[in-house]
């Protein structure tokens, strides 16, 4: 028999309603099934929608599940703090005045205030090399020319991408991606672009040094690169703000060089949306995906 339960959609990776990615928050999944969580997932036609549940594991404080139209995802980004931010306005304890964790399928997921807002301990990512057969089909899918790939690399951290730094970020906004093609290649594609200050046009994008100092001449709020997410396998043509692939494209590139430790990207903004997502990475190497939350909707659901 279904009940009235708890629930909140949060707009994530921005203070502004309307302007980043919405998660819808069942605040208390307890004696839902997998099909009834599905069902619901399709229902709202969000890209995410999440599930509260008590932790099994005694060093959570909760846990989550986490549900595409199309299928339930082992991590995502902005569903994470999405439901920790509806969790602790609901009235969510962490057991610890440090940190939050949360349990999902890919483990264990800590969570921290910084300020008003909140970031999570991105997941460690494998990374592979696609085959060059895929991605020249992804490529003219995405309708790029082979010299607008800079760079790629498979990155799976619970979610696969095969992501590409393209050219600049004038080249990101401009794709008019084939779904169909890209839903029938079965793969979810993320792509970004740097990018560049009017200060420094020939600065060398591959340099370190020059990386700061083209960061330098930008305003401190000001974001470093764009980027955009197409997820056709999973349900959805692009999503506005993605978590897990600004994780990974982090780890990915800021150990390579090509980003600095500590920058803003940019993504929705070929939706008008305007996603904010704040990286960093600590001394000990961990990488620190953060955005700003808000409330949009409150009350019950009847599940």
């Amino acid at each position: 028999m279904n009940s009235h339960r708890p629930f909140a959609q949060v707009d994530v990776f921005t203070a502004v309603p309307g302007y980043g990615n919405p998660v819808a928050v069942v605040l208390d999944g307890r004696g839902l099934d997998e099909l009834a969580m599905q069902r619901f997932a399709r229902w709202t036609n969000l890209s995410e929608t999440t599930f509260v549940l008590p932790p099994s594991d005694p060093q959570a404080d909760y846990a989550l599940r986490i549900f595409t139209p199309g299928g339930e995802l082992p991590f995502a980004g902005h569903p994470t703090l999405g439901s920790c931010f509806a969790w602790l306005a609901a009235g969510g304890q962490p057991r610890s005045s440090e940190q939050i964790v949360q349990q999902c399928a890919k483990g264990l997921v800590r969570i921290r205030r910084e300020g008003e807002r909140l970031a999570f301990a991105a997941p460690p990512t494998q990374f592979t090399a696609p085959p060059p057969a895929v991605l020249a089909r992804v490529a003219q899918a995405m309708g790029l020319r082979a010299d607008q790939v800079q760079r790629a690399q498979m990155l799976d951290n619970g979610p696969v991408w095969l992501t590409l730094q393209l050219d600049s970020a004038d080249t990101v906004l401009a794709i008019e991606p084939n779904h169909a093609q890209l839903a029938a290649l079965g793969q979810k594609v993320g792509v970004l672009g740097i990018y560049q200050s009017p200060a420094a046009p020939l600065i060398s994008r591959s340099s370190r040094e020059a990386r700061a100092f083209t960061g330098a001449h930008q305003r401190v709020d000001a974001p470093l690169i764009e980027v955009r997410a197409f997820a056709a396998p999973s349900g959805v043509a692009e999503d506005p703000v993605t978590g897990s692939l600004n994780a990974s494209l982090a780890q990915w590139l800021i150990e390579a060089g090509e980003l600095p430790s500590s920058y803003i990207a940019s993504q929705g903004t070929a939706l008008g949306r305007e996603g904010r997502v704040h990286v960093q990475r600590d001394e000990s190497g961990q990488v620190w995906v953060g955005g700003d939350c808000v409330s949009c909707i409150e009350g019950k659901v009847l599940l």
